[in-house]
């Protein structure tokens, strides 16, 4: 198993009082398996996903990755979990504007003082079918090959989880389609657990399960 969520709440106190977003959430993902995680809008997916890549913490209950309980960890552990044993791909991209496709797919290896990062930056950019366009700025990219950069970025790693928030949301159909498919033929090839975040029934009906979020918990 790669990862556990067990009893898992988020509370967010605000002016109107305090809003109970996730209530007892359970999850569990075996290495190499993929979940969808599907709701109504604002029922709280991106939040559980917050709390699986350690960005925020719950209110309570526990999250253990790799055999690692995050809840546990220092903020300096909890970002070498994030360079070393997760990938996160969001809607937006999130590419660093002053960096090209190259730079931003070796910017991870980069940070872990990895002595090939360029080389194999190099060969994550040919995996996602932009070896040629490497040296050009996200300005220059059309936004399917922008999905592309920041996929091969959170694979470049080769992390046991993957994280994924409406990877093609922003695209069009076509466009999504294609990063879907390379997106699922990337993470079988390597092994990946994939959570993955989704309005799209084509994609959930992809992953090997689909869960729903329901009044803060998973069914």
């Amino acid at each position: 198993m790669i990862l556990e969520a067990r009893d898992v709440h988020k509370r967010f106190e605000t002016p109107a009082g305090p809003i109970d977003v996730l209530r007892g959430v359970e999850l569990a993902v075996d290495r190499g398996e993929t979940v969808a995680v599907v709701g109504e809008s604002g029922s709280g997916k991106s939040t559980l996903l917050s709390l699986l890549a350690g960005l925020d913490a719950p209110s309570r209950g526990t999250i253990r990755v790799d055999g690692g309980d995050l809840g546990t960890m220092s903020e300096r552990e909890l970002a070498h979990y994030r360079a070393r044993a997760l990938g996160i791909v969001f809607q937006q991209f999130h590419l660093m504007s002053g960096l090209t496709a190259l730079e931003n797919v070796s910017l991870p290896l980069e940070l872990q003082g990895a002595d090939d990062a360029t080389a194999r930056a190099r060969d994550a950019l040919a995996q996602v079918g932009l070896a040629d366009r490497a040296g050009h700025l996200p300005a220059r990219l059309s936004g399917g090959e922008c999905q592309r950069v920041a996929l091969a970025r959170a694979l470049v790693v080769e992390p046991a989880l993957l994280l994924a928030d409406e990877p093609s949301g922003s695209l069009d159909a076509k466009t999504g389609a294609a990063v879907d498919r390379l997106l699922f033929d990337l993470v079988e090839r390597r092994g990946t657990a994939l959570v993955l975040v989704t309005h799209s029934d084509r994609l959930a009906e992809a992953c090997d399960r689909c869960l729903r979020l329901e009044g803060g918990r998973l069914v």
